[in-house]
């Protein structure tokens, strides 16, 4: 089974990575997990007053803090995986991520906030079941 695990490196992802380690029987021995980190994008006024470059640096610098710890747990459990990391809207890119590389399941965590909470807050994890025609499993 192909896995797509979404990562912000909150307490809630590592929620979910404990789960998809013990129960190892999602992946399968010939399924592989994705992860992905989605960096969000910076005002364009911001852009042009830092450079492009900048920014680039800025948005690859943060998503390795994401993205290096969740490397290392994974090599450490021997989790077939690979890592990656895009700039845009959460909810979109974990979408278009989840349609490209065809898996077969959306992981991600959610921080459980209740309907009050969704109401102001909003809901990436809430914003992607109801867009996805594809499985998601939400981890609290």
């Amino acid at each position: 089974m192909k896995i797509l695990l979404a990562a912000d490196g909150s307490t809630y992802t590592k929620k979910a990575l404990a789960f998809l380690v013990t129960h190892e029987g999602l992946t399968g021995t010939d399924g592989e997990l994705i992860v992905l980190n989605v960096q969000p994008s910076v005002p364009a006024r911001v852009k042009t007053m830092l450079g492009g470059p900048v920014v680039a640096e800025y948005h690859r610098e943060e998503a390795e803090k994401v993205i290096e710890p969740i490397k290392a747990f994974l090599e450490h459990h021997a989790i077939r995986f690979r890592c990656k990391w895009v700039v845009g809207s959460p909810c979109d890119q974990i979408l278009e991520a989840a349609n490209t590389e065809k898996v077969h399941l959306i992981v991600m965590g959610t921080h459980g906030y209740g309907l009050v909470g969704r109401f102001f807050m909003g809901s990436i994890a809430q914003r992607v079941v109801a867009r996805c025609e594809m499985p998601v499993l939400l981890v609290k």
